[in-house]
């Protein structure tokens, strides 16, 4: 079910449809008797439609779906998708186990469309507990096409989860040369729709060293004449570095490694996070090796493409330089040297950071727990840690790494944590999940259900040796 009655309030609202919340939403649709709706100001759903890239694919396996996972069988699967499309056969015999972005993109697209419950053009504006009735009130705008207000209304839930997902980062250093249009400064979010505009500019910078920088080089690389490609790419990592990408290492991704995390001192899950960059911020092997290989194709001539790879770098100040360049100040951390660099368009693929949760929370604010560090806690059900007078729940998606680790953000865990969160709220094991997850312990003192199986393991190999 997933229209409440008016009389009725709803037993959770989200707030927020991206592709967590739309998990959330198509795990709880066959659950009988639980009244849902989700909110979303945009018009329809959209996964970083400006990095939607020709070529490029996910960095997970496509059984990293909305539910596969946690429910194989479930109509909301990405093979499902296919088997609609009447495109099971192609992809089978296309053998990819990484499918493209763009068809992830309209594969969520798809399963949002067969859900009812889902309130796009809604921006919800502010959301209060109310003790007289022990339900969430949540006030919204309806938008028009236009994002123009059309009207308002209320929502009553008893529970919360939000799920409004990520935001461009822009470094202060290079915040002032947003400010104006003269010449393009474009966040990766965006790429696509301004990539003519970038490669009219006679050189181009890509600042940055993630998965989305590269890809955008990339693209711009071929996109260039041989000779006069006029291109940098820099980056304050060390290294233009592939992403760890082993099977072992693979299992930081893992409900267990999530567990083991969740169970660690504050101080030390934020020294674990700045040093696990190579996890989550790298670059694909194979997206490092179309990029040398464009590179040394472009030097068969004998001359070496117009084009300077910098890791290392960190930009101090930037400005304008006229209508058309600006003027980046560069600082070398190995060297400790300076230098300058003019270029006539930038593209900052300068990531993402969770969008905080406070502006739509304000009126929460004084029963929420925080850290020492003033975040919010959240505790293993993914669960915002209230005061008592609050008898409902906040449950948060994509907000929680501090808490909860890289696996946060990531698409592989996605249905675990919706099914968590749905265990969670009706009490009950709706969605069985695994015990154990990864072949890796970690830790001397396993946590949770690996804890248990561990630990019965020991007891009955000590029973074992006392018997001899």
């Amino acid at each position: 079910m997933t229209h409440a009655e008016p009389s009725r309030p709803l037993d959770l609202a989200g707030i927020g449809i991206g592709p967590a919340n739309l998990s959330l939403a198509a795990l709880a649709h066959p659950l009988p008797g639980l009244a849902t709706a989700w909110y979303e100001r945009r018009p329809g759903f959209h996964w970083h439609p400006g990095l939607l890239i020709e070529g490029t694919t996910l960095q997970v396996p496509f059984l990293a779906d909305l539910v596969t996972l946690v429910d194989p069988t479930s109509d909301y699967s990405f093979l499902n998708y296919l088997r609609h499309q009447q495109r099971l056969f192609p992809f089978y015999f296309a053998e990819r186990f990484h499918s493209p972005r763009a068809e992830y993109d309209a594969y969520c697209r798809w399963v949002s469309e067969r859900l009812p419950g889902l309130h796009f053009h809604h921006h919800v504006e502010a959301i209060r507990w109310n003790a007289e009735h022990a339900v969430f009130d949540i006030d919204f705008t309806r938008l028009d096409e236009d994002g123009e207000a059309t009207g308002v209304g209320r929502a009553h839930a008893r529970n919360l989860v939000l799920g409004i997902g990520t935001e461009p980062h822009i470094p202060e250093a290079l915040r002032p040369l947003t400010e104006t249009a003269t010449a393009p400064v474009v966040h990766s979010a965006d790429y696509l729709d301004h990539r003519e505009r970038l490669l009219a500019a006679d050189h181009i910078t890509v600042i940055g060293s993630g998965q989305s920088g590269a890809e955008i080089f990339l693209d711009l690389l071929r996109a260039r004449p041989v000779g006069a490609e006029r291109l940098a790419w820099l980056t304050r990592s060390p290294a233009f570095a592939p992403m760890e990408y082993s099977k072992l290492g693979l299992e930081h991704f893992t409900p267990d490694y999530t567990r083991y995390f969740h169970a660690l001192a504050e101080p030390v899950r934020d020294e674990l996070l700045a040093k696990q960059w190579q996890l989550y911020k790298a670059i694909d092997h194979g997206t490092l090796a179309a990029i040398h290989d464009e590179l040394y194709r472009r030097s068969l001539g004998g001359a070496w493409p117009d084009a300077v790879l910098t890791p290392g770098v960190t930009v101090r100040t930037a400005g304008r330089m006229g209508t058309h360049q600006f003027e980046l100040h560069l600082d070398h951390a190995e060297q400790g040297g300076r230098s300058r660099l003019n270029t006539g368009a930038l593209v900052l693929a300068t990531g993402y950071r969770e969008r905080p949760l406070d502006p739509l929370l304000t009126a929460l604010d004084p029963v929420i727990r925080r850290d020492e560090s003033g975040r919010p806690r959240v505790d293993a059900h993914y669960r915002l840690d209230l005061a008592p007078a609050v008898s409902g729940t906040v449950y948060v998606q994509n907000a929680e790494r501090h808490t909860h680790g890289i696996g946060a953000p990531d698409l592989g865990l996605v249905a675990h944590r919706s099914a968590t969160i749905l265990n969670s709220l009706t009490g009950e094991e709706r969605y069985p999940l695994p015990e154990r997850t990864a072949f890796t312990t970690f830790g001397l003192r396993p946590t949770g259900a690996r804890a248990v199986v561990e630990q019965r393991f020991v007891t009955e190999e000590v029973g074992h040796i006392t018997s001899r």
